[in-house]
């Protein structure tokens, strides 16, 4: 019984994260574009700071009317923010944030394995509101989506690869457990691919061709209203909060600090890597469709295999 409760408890942690986290991703990409590209309008909603901006959009979307094309086919429709949202909130399940087993939702031997299977799943929830919505541009949206995710999963799966490698183990635990600073200038390449790699598979800014907003309006999303978008949305700021907890416990070493150890750390970590999300979005123009393709294939995949290289070099050099 005991078990069971503490099962219980540790996902419930789990899902309160998961409504959190993105949350304050949103709102605090609201304020950083805000000071970069002196947008002064998410300043003023509600006084201090503009605090209360977050408030406003929930509001505004929940009183938006929720319409079907008559053309889509309804249950895919419906069924798709569902589908892009939901598998990043079982990857948090599997993503320790600091020592021991009450750290994590469920420790999972392969953990590894697991997320990065599950995350393509989320990518679907585009493909299927592209076919769904009865509209060329959000077909064009979803194909684009799918391409992208052929280019960029098979780097990323190769850059984890090589520090699943280095650990011994495909627990991300055990991953963490058996991190070593050294690794951060020997892991470098791979951990920049993998970061790289996922934010492709995000659509964020500088790779969001499947919704260029001034090419295909918005993509897979266009037909969306009210809280179905918003839940679109809302599974962007938890694909990035993935991600970038993900790239700590992969790369950081997750839990390990330079003075002690603990789940701050690895907080703290994930919040650096998020910023760095939106400054890119900030600082970068959108590639074009040939340019993603071609970083893809003719870099990030080679970087990915010389970095798999090394590590067999030095694991059989140390052993």
């Amino acid at each position: 019984m005991n078990d069971v409760l503490d099962v219980a408890l540790r996902l419930i942690v789990v899902f309160a994260v998961f409504l959190v986290l993105p949350l304050v991703v949103g709102q605090t990409e609201h304020k950083v574009m805000a000071h970069m590209q002196g947008r002064l309008g998410p300043m003023y909603a509600g006084g201090f700071h503009g605090w209360a901006q977050l408030v406003a959009d929930g509001v505004k979307f929940a009183q938006k009317e929720d319409i079907v094309p008559a053309g889509a086919d309804r249950r895919i429709f419906q069924l798709a923010p569902a589908v892009a949202l939901l598998p990043y909130l079982l990857v948090l399940v599997a993503v320790p944030i600091g020592p021991g087993e009450g750290a994590v939702g469920q420790v999972i031997d392969a953990g590894l394995f697991f997320v990065l299977a599950v995350m393509g799943v989320g990518v679907l929830g585009s493909l299927m509101a592209g076919w769904a919505s009865a509209n060329k541009f959000s077909l064009l949206g979803g194909l684009r989506t799918a391409a992208q995710l052929l280019a960029y999963e098979l780097p990323m799966l190769l850059a984890a690869a090589s520090v699943a490698m280095a650990a011994g183990t495909v627990s991300l635990p055990g991953i963490v457990d058996a991190f070593q600073w050294w690794w951060l200038p020997w892991q470098i390449t791979g951990a920049l691919v993998f970061f790289t790699a996922g934010l492709a598979e995000l659509q964020r800014p500088p790779f969001d061709m499947p919704v260029a907003d001034s090419e295909i309006i918005f993509g897979a999303y266009t037909e969306y209203t009210g809280l179905r978008f918003a839940l679109f949305l809302l599974a962007e700021y938890a694909g990035i909060v993935v991600l970038c907890a993900l790239t700590t416990v992969l790369f950081l070493g997750g839990w390990h600090g330079p003075i002690a150890e603990g789940w701050i750390w690895t907080l703290l970590k994930t919040a650096v890597l998020a910023f760095v999300v939106i400054w890119l979005r900030v600082s970068y123009p959108r590639l074009r469709e040939d340019q993603l393709q071609k970083l893809a294939w003719t870099m990030l995949i080679p970087l990915a295999l010389a970095q798999i290289a090394l590590t067999g070099i030095v694991k059989v050099a140390i052993s």
